[in-house]
């Protein structure tokens, strides 16, 4: 499991725009990487619904906030648009990067395989994991006051 200190992986994934999101070219910022397990359901709507609502607070952190699921691009852009999320929604599909961050059930509720574990990551401007927590219990929200604790603890005046 990762854990503060250690190297984020990086990835490439595709937001639900088509673009290409590569964490190693969002340093110099920090990011908050989430990730959720599906897309239209109760506790992932009010999650992102949230970090909807902060996305402010977050920003003043020099924070972005980026959301991966297994879920299709195409899903994500519809939730998307229907509930105003104003962040990147990422498509783990092949659920390479969920395996990577140690962020993917073997097997979830209904019989479903592979699903993304609810979890928050920051990472900081030159990519090394600060805050790393990955939930077993899906019904249960990341601990976001201490995401902007350790985001807080992160800005610090870079040095000239």
């Amino acid at each position: 499991m990762l854990k503060p200190g250690d190297k984020a992986p990086d990835f490439a994934l595709r937001a639900s725009d088509k673009s290409l999101v590569r964490l190693s070219e969002l340093r110099g910022k920090h990011v908050v990487l989430l990730f959720f397990p599906f897309a239209f359901t109760g506790v992932c709507t009010k999650e992102l619904c949230y970090m909807r609502d902060s996305l402010a607070e977050y920003e003043s952190l020099d924070a972005r906030i980026l959301a991966v699921s297994v879920d299709s691009l195409y899903t994500l852009a519809k939730w998307k648009h229907e509930e105003g999320f104003n962040f990147q929604l990422l498509s783990d599909f092949n659920k390479t990067v969920s395996k990577k961050y140690d962020s993917l059930y073997k097997e979830f509720g209904l019989g479903f395989k592979g699903v993304s574990k609810r979890s928050a990551f920051v990472i900081d401007q030159t990519g090394i994991v600060r805050y790393a927590e990955v939930l077993e219990n899906a019904g249960e929200l990341p601990n976001f006051g201490a995401v902007k604790q350790t985001l807080q603890s992160l800005k610090q005046p870079m040095p000239s």
